[in-house]
């Protein structure tokens, strides 16, 4: 049964408000946050609004289809869930249930490293889903990890490569969210104040599972979410260069996609070393405040790239936003914080809902822009003033 919070949720915006409510503010804030002004963020959300959009008339859009190809693998809709950790923290069980969604729903779904559930039990969810790697800069520590996302089943390795340092913690300081997790006097007080969270996502996972751990960073479990090394556990990716990528290139017999590009020199590098695949990303606006807008760097990447597949994501929070977006040359877009949002709202059902409404919004948007699939929306459908 649908909740009455979800059904409150109109559009992918909303269950932001909603989540803030469930989540403790420590929990809910390592979601929200973003680079010192949040520039960065802000800017991946106002690059869409300088497109508009031209529609057609009299178009017999009776057979339109939504469904699109990825690597040889069809999916139902342009549209994939992006990595965002602790997704076990925000609601119980999160990668598991993501996995369940996509496979459920036939959408491509990048599982987070940074996650607190083993990609063993991720990948059983749902088989098709891809992993997404901070490699270590270690050769040995590198390599043992790559055995094991093999060995787990994965046959597409996301390389997220914009994390050479950490950013600012300076929005993480203002929410109270501390890595590793303190229970401090503030943190109990937000679990008490929060119940649905307390009961139903962290007693629930702690009495079932035990303490959360880092579980996919390397070959072996890592640390758990309170131990006092977490940070320093994470700390050796500033040495990696593109002679570690083509390590892993020569590692890896799989679909090899790098994560994070916005220079179309860094995509052209890629290409030639050997990517499958490239996703133009700022990381959310989580790392370099006032980075290039993702979609704003996805033209000239494009151009520079015509014939690798191309992804996006950071801003994507409308049906029109996708559509944007495939005219300007994505051959698919990922979505992070709204589908973790609707998780903490509401599970399952919560990132189905959310799933549902932005099906929704692109079935209408591409009747009234006179397409009837994916492959006929080009760059004709926009209008630049």
């Amino acid at each position: 049964m649908v909740s009455r919070r979800i059904k409150k949720c109109l559009n992918l915006q909303d269950f932001e408000t909603h989540a803030r409510q469930v989540l403790p503010r420590p929990i809910f804030g390592y979601v929200h946050a973003a680079a010192e002004d949040r520039q960065a963020y802000e800017g991946n959300l106002r690059a869409f609004q300088k497109y508009r959009l031209r529609p057609r008339v009299l178009v017999d859009a009776t057979s339109r289809t939504m469904a699109t190809e990825l690597f040889g693998e069809r999916y139902s809709m342009p549209v994939g869930f992006a990595p965002v950790g602790l997704s076990a923290l925000y609601t119980y069980r999160g990668d598991c249930v993501l996995a369940q969604v996509a496979a459920q729903r036939s959408l491509p779904m990048i599982m987070s490293s940074s996650s607190l559930i083993p990609m063993e039990l991720v990948a059983a969810q749902h088989p098709r889903a891809w992993f997404q790697a901070y490699v270590p800069g270690d050769q040995q520590k590198m390599e043992a990890l790559i055995e094991r996302i093999r060995a787990a089943g994965f046959t597409t390795l996301v390389l997220t490569v914009d994390t050479p340092a950490n950013p600012n913690k300076e929005a993480y300081i203002r929410s109270g969210f501390t890595n590793p997790l303190q229970l401090t006097p503030s943190l109990v007080w937000q679990g008490l104040t929060h119940p649905k969270w307390t009961v139903g996502t962290f007693l629930r996972t702690l009495f079932a599972h035990g303490m959360p751990h880092f579980e996919n960073n390397y070959a072996t479990r890592g640390v758990s979410i309170i131990a006092r090394n977490v940070e320093r556990s994470f700390a050796d990716r500033s040495s990696l260069s593109w002679d570690h990528f083509s390590r892993i290139r020569k590692l890896w017999h799989g679909r090899l996609i790098l994560k994070g590009i916005l220079h179309e020199q860094d995509a052209v590098t890629a290409c030639e070393l050997g990517a499958d695949g490239l996703i133009v990303s700022n990381h959310g606006g989580r790392q370099l405040d006032h980075a290039i807008a993702s979609l704003d760097a996805l033209p000239a990447i494009r151009r520079a790239c015509p014939d690798i597949t191309i992804m996006l994501d950071g801003g994507i929070r409308r049906g029109t936003d996708v559509l944007k977006a495939l005219a300007l040359g994505a051959d698919c877009v990922f979505v992070g914080r709204p589908f973790a949002y609707a998780a903490a709202t509401g599970g399952r059902a919560g990132i189905e809902h959310a799933v549902d409404l932005l099906s929704a919004e692109m079935d209408r948007d591409m009747v009234m822009l006179g397409v009837r699939t994916v492959a006929e929306v080009k760059n004709d459908v926009l209008a630049v003033p």
